[in-house]
């Protein structure tokens, strides 16, 4: 372990005594990081040993508590403890923190890992490589642009096409935004940093993600550029009104671009792609797919009609850390034209002449990252060792949880069902109860430790729950148990 001096003059710093293995992407680091990891992994199964339920049972406070009594000699102690110490966090951490594998985790758009694409993150940062110059990682670089490829084939974007690995969906939301309406400052002639001649307008629906909003606002185009479009009974956007509205545009707006969502966070629904980009090529404006949740359907045979269309976007965001169980992060941005990953030269990282000799990197393909690391490689990891059709597999059995969960709660006489598994979501309301009971069971589950679920406000109908079924691994039998939880704590709460 590292030592520190016993005894120095003020104002002076010893240097750290050599330690053997102190790197960890020397070939004697490897080593002894597979041994760390190794009794890591045992100290978190004994953490996770200490409860049962997808998370502690404990309250915010309590939990707030228990961790400073962990800290209390200080995160950041003159000398170091050693590993015994960070075997002991670990130990804490896995006994407080979420277990994503446990079937009663049913929240978000939050998948356990795949094995296979932690162990690959584990050697990624150990060699810690950055794409974004090709001598800070030669391979992965190149993996990034094969990963990147074979997305861009299993959308159906053509082979003029591009795109770049994002910290997540709300990034690669704001990048795709960022080109159209850069896109849309060229045809008209202007430098958006100086003002419109004409208002921009930004379209998407009234399910769609907060990042749109998010961004426009970011990028400053304002939050008010963003009109929402209402939605269907299944929480699509209705195309009719898109045509309408655009329609109706006069020489005071421009379309910037149509953002359909294919995959709602709270619904799992798809808007219409094809009609969308249709309505968006006949007023100029760009189609940006935001497939963050519903991308993975193309890895299913199944599920990948849902997607119809999406070949035709100009943009389209994919999450391979929701549907692709990859460790946060796993976001990629697509592009149709490779062109609109502006060309950005910095001398002491990129300069011209390494570029003509080959020795490019990828920072042109990123305005939010500099140093980014080699996301693609546990990507690629799983990709390998799954397949296509593995991946489809697991969506396809997420999906069948997610039917039988439909069933049992349309079946049960204490639920309302509000949207069926168009994916692997179903959001439904405990129907003896008010908006806070329905609130409150669910926190009542989080207390306990029992289980773990989403909750959402459907519009003129108040508060409902959320099941998100992203484990492949659970059974119907888990769903049954986790519903008759549901059920036991509505009725406690309401009586």
């Amino acid at each position: 372990m590292i030592t520190s001096p016993t005894s120095s003059p003020p104002g002076r710093t010893e240097p750290v005594p050599h330690e053997v293995g102190l790197l960890a992407g020397d070939p004697v680091g490897l080593a002894r990081l597979g041994m760390l990891v190794t009794e890591l992994t045992r100290a978190a199964r004994a953490g996770l040993r200490r409860r049962s339920g997808p998370l502690p049972p404990l309250t915010p406070d309590e939990l707030a508590a228990q961790v400073r009594a962990d800290l209390a000699g200080g995160v950041l102690p003159r000398d170091g403890r050693g590993t015994a110490a960070v075997v002991d966090l670990v130990r804490r951490y896995a006994a407080g923190t979420v277990d994503l594998a446990d079937p009663a985790a049913a929240a978000h758009l939050q998948p356990p890992a795949l094995t296979v694409a932690v162990s690959a993150e584990a050697v990624a940062a150990a060699f810690n490589a950055s794409v974004d110059t090709w001598d800070s990682g030669p391979y992965a670089v190149e993996l990034e642009r094969h990963v990147v490829r074979a997305l861009l084939d299993l959308v159906g974007l053509p082979a003029t096409g591009d795109g770049v690995f994002t910290s997540g969906g709300t990034a690669s939301n704001l990048h795709a935004l960022l080109i159209a309406r850069d896109a849309a400052a060229r045809r008209l002639g202007v430098d958006p940093a100086r003002g419109w001649p004409a208002r921009p307008v930004v379209y998407c629906s009234a399910a769609a993600h907060f990042s749109t909003a998010r961004a426009c606002a970011v990028l400053g185009l304002g939050a008010d550029a963003v009109r929402t479009v209402p939605v269907d009974g299944e929480y699509r956007m209705r195309v009719e009104v898109l045509a309408r509205e655009l329609a109706a545009l006069g020489d005071d707006a421009v379309p910037v671009a149509v953002v359909a969502t294919a995959g709602t966070t709270d619904y799992g629904s798809v808007d219409p792609l094809r009609e969308c980009g249709i309505l968006a090529r006949r007023y100029g404006a760009r189609l940006h797919v935001d497939a963050a949740y519903g991308g993975g359907a193309l890895f299913s045979d199944r599920l990948r009609h849902l997607l119809s269309g999406v070949d035709g976007a100009d943009t389209v965001t994919l999450d391979l850390h929701k549907v692709g169980w990859q460790p946060a992060a796993a976001s990629v941005l697509l592009s149709r034209d490779a062109a609109d990953f502006a060309p950005h030269r910095v001398d002491y990282l990129n300069p011209a002449d390494d570029g003509a000799a080959g020795y490019d990197g990828l920072l042109d393909r990123s305005v939010l990252a500099t140093t980014r690391r080699a996301d693609a490689l546990k990507v690629a990891a799983t990709f390998l060792a799954y397949g296509r059709d593995g991946l489809g597999g697991m969506l396809d059995a997420c999906h069948d949880l997610a039917r039988h969960a439909e069933r049992r709660i349309a079946a049960h006489p204490r639920f309302d069902l509000a949207a069926g598994a168009t994916l692997t979501t179903v959001v439904f309301r405990y129907r003896d109860g008010t908006d806070g009971v329905n609130g409150a069971l669910r926190r009542r589950l989080m207390r306990s430790g029992t289980a773990l679920l989403g909750r959402t406000a459907v519009p003129e109908r108040g508060v409902h729950l959320k099941l998100t079924m992203l484990n492949p691994a659970a059974r119907p039998e888990d769903v049954d148990e986790l519903l008759a939880a549901v059920a036991a704590a509505g009725a406690e709460v309401a009586a």
